[in-house]
């Protein structure tokens, strides 16, 4: 693989797509088309008709088990479809969630094993990891008073959860991060949006020069 694969994580309301939109802009400024900007679940059509179930707030009878195979089949799709052709010709792709998502939600949140889950998305993956993986860190309770103070009509299955599964994702999310120092770059999402793009940017610019200077 050529390209260079960077992905965003972080709890709900964090902020992290507010900033990928702005790293796009960023981007296509300084003229840079070889990039691509994608999100999971999602990304293609068959991914984004996974996503659509996965996030009904009507399907509240879904197992854990279901979801988490769920989420790794669109992430599968995604990947041949989007991911793996954009590295293969050099590309950059900036993805918001991947399989540290998975890790914290359905491994630590739903009690299934972070490891077990781990090693489902590895078959799913081809044990593709990112390159460079931005945590947007948030207490749970912020984030969740954010949601429902501005994306009132973008509220999800996974938005509607306890305070106490969103407090496991944000603890499982801290522990990833001390495990991958060298992979995951922690930026404090309670700063303002302006100086979390600022943060973000700049560590991209030292870390992948080629698509940023």
């Amino acid at each position: 693989m050529r390209g260079k694969f960077v992905t965003f994580e972080g709890p709900e309301g964090s902020g992290k797509t507010s900033v990928l939109k702005a790293i796009s802009s960023e981007l296509q400024q300084r003229g840079n088309q070889e990039y691509i900007l994608t999100r999971e679940p999602g990304g293609n059509r068959i991914s984004e008709a996974i996503r659509n179930i996965i996030l009904d707030t009507r399907l509240t009878e879904m197992d854990a088990r279901t979801e988490a195979l769920l989420y790794a089949a669109a992430r599968r799709q995604h990947l041949v479809e989007s991911v793996f052709p954009a590295l293969s010709k050099g590309k950059l792709v900036l993805c918001d969630r991947f399989v540290d998502s998975s890790v914290v939600y359905q491994g630590a949140g739903r009690g299934l094993g972070e490891q077990e889950i781990l090693q489902m998305n590895q078959f799913a993956t081809e044990g593709l990891i990112p390159d460079v993986t931005f945590y947007f860190d948030l207490l749970p309770e912020v984030g969740l008073t954010r949601i429902n103070e501005h994306r009132q009509n973008e509220i999800n299955r996974l938005d509607q959860e306890s305070l106490a599964f969103h407090n496991k994702v944000h603890e499982a999310y801290l522990e990833l991060a001390k495990e991958n120092p060298t992979r995951i770059i922690l930026i404090d999402a309670t700063q303002t949006l302006k100086k979390v793009i600022d943060q973000t940017i700049e560590q991209l610019k030292t870390k992948l020069p080629d698509f940023f200077n």
